[in-house]
């Protein structure tokens, strides 16, 4: 994992950020029983994730005679009784090898937290390791990956119940020939934490400049304010480097990145000599402090490819059973179950979508930049993956949703001089629809079905990318 390119902060900016937090108070006097403390690091936001292995289901075991018999393998069925837990709002469900699949079905119900009422069963998508670092990268081969459905929103919880069977199990037991479930599954309980307190910062439009990184593995972060300490932000060592690598976009520590218009984000936007900027206007961005990502979690270097030629629009998967005031709970419960639970370094996604139309920045490394993430496996160079939060498999996604994917490529995808319209050529990492070394004609704007066999981003989703294409290219003045 510490293989991976790292950032160096500024010249001015990295002054400021490798002085201490606060010097060491002194030694206490003879008489003091108690030697006064240093001065406290600002806090990041509370969370936490609780764990609990999965065991086979007394279902497997016949009421008549209470004795299983030969045809039965209780390995094909496993999971948890009703129990109580510590509060939670994301579930998902683990397990050890990254590389084995769970052939079959995930549900789980949930009690409303200080209640007695449960829920319905909801079944969990299981194919998660589609969106997921490429093979051969520090990230994948970091010893730390597990294999992962992926995660579901189901609100201020107290208690659970799972069930996971094979493929091929009955409806109460792990029926003959049924393909055994992955070793050391465990289900994972969520609790993003509270919102962050903070105001949001007046930037003013036109004042930063944005800058598409140079062709390389990595783009230096530039100078943040000058002087600027991270206390003097409210930010820890590592949320000060994560803004810092937006300076040039927004001040050290803002919570927002604002809108530009389209004249200003071409004026702005570095492209080749005598070559039309076609750019589109820069939409608002709620950066990592925005939606109170605890940058302590990640991996504290940042990782870049050499262009972004592609997007892959995904589907979170997470359900649509949150309102847009919760949206950056449910990023900040998607985040921590990437890192602790899946064992990545830090959230798959570049951005994300809420229901409502507002873009999030995802994976730390800077907007602007090529920043390698971890969101279509095979196809994570060269590329940027945004995920709508929801799931779009029989709902169609907000018309907001759609507008907000159009507005955020027709920016970030001029910046480095692709059309929305266009196709492209990638080369495959290794993928289940694409092996390694495949070319493979992609749409610049593509859903993650176009590069692996998935449903991702959902069919509904997947219907409206169309539109989203036009409208971008549109955006850009094409």
């Amino acid at each position: 994992m510490r293989a991976l390119l790292a950032t160096s902060i500024g010249v001015t900016c990295a002054t400021a950020l490798t002085l201490p937090l606060a010097a060491p108070a002194p030694a206490a006097p003879a008489k003091a029983p108690v030697a006064q403390a240093p001065a406290a690091a600002p806090a990041e936001p509370a969370g936490s994730t609780q764990s609990m292995p999965l065991r086979p289901l007394p279902d497997a075991v016949p009421r008549a005679t209470g004795t299983p018999t030969e045809s039965m393998r209780p390995a094909a069925a496993q999971g948890l009784l009703r129990r109580d837990s510590h509060r939670f709002s994301l579930v998902g469900v683990v397990w050890d090898d990254a590389d084995a699949e769970l052939h079959g079905t995930v549900q789980v119900r949930t009690r409303a937290t200080g209640t007695r009422k449960w829920s319905g069963w909801q079944s969990l998508e299981t194919h998660n390791h589609d969106h997921a670092a490429d093979a051969g990268t520090p990230e994948r081969e970091s010893g730390t990956v597990r294999g992962s459905t992926a995660p579901l929103w189901v609100g201020d919880s107290d208690g659970v119940e799972v069930r996971v069977r094979s493929e091929n199990a009955g409806p109460r037991s792990g029926a003959a020939g049924s393909a055994p479930l992955p070793a050391g599954l465990q289900v994972e309980l969520v609790d993003p934490g509270d919102d962050p307190e903070q105001p949001r910062a007046e930037v003013t439009p036109g004042a930063a400049t944005a800058v598409t990184p140079p062709a390389g593995t990595a783009t230096p972060a530039t100078a943040a304010q000058p002087g600027a300490l991270p206390e003097s932000a409210g930010l820890t060592m590592a949320a000060a480097e994560s803004s810092a690598v937006n300076a040039d976009l927004a001040p050290l520590g803002a919570t927002e990145i604002s809108a530009l218009s389209k004249a200003e984000s071409e004026e702005q936007a570095v492209v080749g000599a005598g070559a039309k900027p076609f750019v589109g206007p820069r939409p608002g961005i709620v950066t990592r402090k925005g939606w109170g990502a605890d940058e302590s979690l990640r991996e504290r270097t940042f990782a870049y490819t050499s262009t972004v030629k592609a997007a892959f629009v995904h589907h979170s998967a997470t359900g649509n059973n949150y309102t847009c005031a919760q949206a950056p709970s449910v990023l900040r419960s998607i985040y921590r179950y990437h890192v602790k639970s899946s064992g990545w370094r830090d959230i798959g996604y570049n951005f994300a979508v809420d229901k409502c139309g507002n873009i999030y920045e995802g994976r730390a490394g800077g907007v602007s930049k090529a920043v390698l993430g971890a969101h279509t496996l095979g196809f994570n160079t060269n590329s940027m993956g945004i995920a709508v939060l929801g799931t779009f498999s029989s709902k169609n996604p907000p018309a907001a949703a759609v507008t907000a994917i159009a507005k955020l490529t027709a920016w970030k995808l001029g910046l480095f001089g692709r059309n929305p319209k266009g196709k492209v050529t990638l080369v495959s990492g290794g993928s289940g629809k694409y092996k390694k070394g495949a070319k493979a004609k992609l749409n610049v704007i593509s859903g993650h079905r176009d590069g692996f066999a998935t449903e991702c981003p959902g069919i509904r989703l997947y219907n409206k990318l169309g539109t989203a294409r036009t409208s971008s290219a549109k955006l850009q003045g094409r």
